[in-house]
């Protein structure tokens, strides 16, 4: 009986699926060379390949991996660094489909006009922007209830909850009382081209169209700081 030592090495031949000594396989090259490192068919396989007219065994198992990895999609984008182990400098964009954001149809529109849909910020005031007579944009906060005045009194419109738009220049506001008012003082009715508050800014009036009117020179300097009613009645007087 032979003893371990002396035993044959045998290796199993995946094409006729039989154990041969490993003198009857042919030896690798490259990285996968060594003493014992065997190709999977044997000599005999590939002598019977060779007489047949086709391409030796390994030949058409190298065939097949390429034809594998040729019907896989390339990987590219962070699935390239996740299969390759790191991430690589130039890696092609992943597109993701876009989270659909809800419609703005299903959002209450508000008023434009309606002084109750404003409600201040945490600082509890309102922001009003507007433009100045140049076109340059300026913005300020202002009391809830100077924002609630100038809406009503057709100055400015509510653009969302906590901010107003004002509609007007300073001289967009003047062209458009003159306009307005046909350039006739509201007094005494004649020519006019001042501007002048119905109730006196000192008394709490504001810049609006519903407070501000055409006026002369004479009667704008003779109104002074009094109100339009009581102005009036001392001229009726007089």
């Amino acid at each position: 009986m032979m003893e371990a030592a002396e035993q044959p090495l045998l290796k199993y031949c995946n094409y006729c699926r039989e154990y041969k000594p490993l003198t009857g396989f042919q030896r690798r090259t490259g990285r996968k060379a060594g003493p014992l490192s065997r190709r999977g068919a044997c000599l005999d396989c590939r002598r019977r390949k060779q007489k047949a007219g086709q391409a030796s065994p390994d030949t058409q198992q190298g065939e097949k991996g390429a034809v594998k990895a040729a019907a896989k999609p390339p990987v590219v984008g962070n699935d390239a660094a996740r299969v390759h182990g790191k991430r690589t400098a130039r890696t092609l964009p992943v597109h993701h489909e876009r989270r659909q954001l809800p419609s703005k149809d299903n959002k209450p529109q508000l008023d434009p006009t309606d002084p109750k849909a404003l409600h201040p910020n945490r600082n509890g005031m309102i922001r009003l922007r507007g433009k100045t007579d140049k076109g340059r944009r300026w913005h300020q906060e202002i009391d809830p209830e100077l924002a609630a005045t100038l809406v009503k009194e057709r100055m400015a419109v509510v653009v969302n909850r906590s901010t107003i738009r004002r509609l007007y220049t300073n001289r967009e506001f003047r062209r458009y009382i003159m306009t307005r008012d046909k350039y006739t003082c509201y007094f005494c009715g004649k020519y006019g081209d001042t501007l002048d508050h119905l109730l006196p800014r000192a008394k709490g009036g504001h810049t609006t169209p519903v407070n501000c009117v055409c006026a002369c020179n004479d009667c704008n300097q003779s109104k002074a700081d009094r109100d339009a009613d009581e102005f009036i009645r001392e001229r009726a007087r007089d």
